[in-house]
């Protein structure tokens, strides 16, 4: 008989956090332990003191995720969104633990390590698909820039002291002309994000849609829009624009945008996978990071709870 393949998980830490360095070590001896293989790309295992000496395997530098099963992200969302296009596209699902501020793409807090760790070796967790975004640049009609984005793709004035002209489109139709600091193209995964800094809907992630939400738009008609996730959204820099633009996905990709260039962004047909250890619902995660204030609430869920712990149960 064939003997199984051995389990390969890949770990992204933050570069520079102690905290991360520290996690991922302990992280590397008890998935190593359990007969799972850590792979770590060259330059991160450098940056957190990672070796073969410590069971770590080097990645494939231009496809990291390559034979594993799940990409584990010690960090922030920042870091996460790093191990995003790591995974992407692969098959192996991406779980984030939270060594930042919000975390939103994170499934488990640094507390919840040890508890982490033991549902990675059982296999205790479920997928989710989030939607992504595709975007390409052209400049007089030809293709300059290509790239994608899992929570938003954003088009910004590159002066400071000068606005941004921008004509929004909306499948092939001229909407309207903002003069702003920029757009917001996101998906419900990126709602509350910088979308949601923007001034934009929060959306569940199980809703198809895609948001355009302006910048400090100096008009009328500057309400962020929810469309169908078919729709084709397009941002054109009015040649005429005292400023110039920078284009970004994700907040990491970024390159500069003359006057005259047309953004294009559609719905990917490659989503991100997320690995999730708990059924949670949505607004659960939502009051957790965002520390929303729930104080007299009467649900039935609450009554419930005060009955099985033997507290007065609240008036409905």
């Amino acid at each position: 008989m064939t003997a199984p393949a051995r389990r390969r998980i890949l770990l992204v830490a933050h570069p520079r956090r102690q905290e991360a360095h520290d996690l991922a070590a302990g992280v590397v001896q008890r998935l190593h332990d359990a007969g799972i293989e850590v792979v770590v790309q060259s330059d991160e295992a450098a940056a957190v003191n990672l070796s073969a000496q410590d069971g770590v395997t080097l990645a494939n530098a231009d496809n990291p995720a390559e034979g594993c099963e799940l990409v584990c992200v010690l960090g922030g969302d920042g870091t996460i969104l790093r191990g995003a296009e790591m995974s992407r596209g692969t098959g192996a699902p991406l779980l984030g633990v939270n060594l930042g501020h919000v975390g939103f793409l994170a499934e488990a807090e640094r507390e919840d390590i040890s508890a982490t760790v033991e549902h990675i070796v059982a296999r205790t967790y479920t997928v989710e698909e989030r939607m992504t975004l595709d975007v390409t640049a052209k400049v007089d009609g030809s293709p300059v820039y290509t790239s994608w984005a899992l929570n938003e793709v954003t088009v910004e004035k590159a002066n400071r002291e000068r606005m941004l002209e921008v004509v929004a489109e909306i499948d092939g139709r001229p909407l309207t002309t903002w003069g702003c600091d920029g757009a917001v193209v996101a998906t419900p995964t990126g709602s509350t994000a910088y979308a949601f800094s923007a001034g934009g809907p929060v959306v569940w992630p199980d809703v198809e849609a895609l948001l355009l939400v302006p910048i400090s738009a100096h008009a009328l008609f500057a309400r962020p829009l929810v469309v169908g996730p078919q729709s084709h959204l397009a941002l054109e820099v009015v040649p005429d624009t005292l400023g110039t633009g920078a284009l970004w996905c994700d907040g990491r990709r970024a390159v500069d945008l003359p006057p005259g260039a047309r953004i294009e962004v559609v719905r990917s047909q490659t989503p991100v996978r997320l690995a999730r250890l708990s059924r949670s619902p949505f607004t659960d995660r939502l009051v957790a990071k965002f520390d929303l204030n729930i104080h007299g609430w009467r649900g039935q869920a609450r009554r419930e709870e005060a009955a099985r712990n033997g507290r007065p149960t609240p008036p409905a």
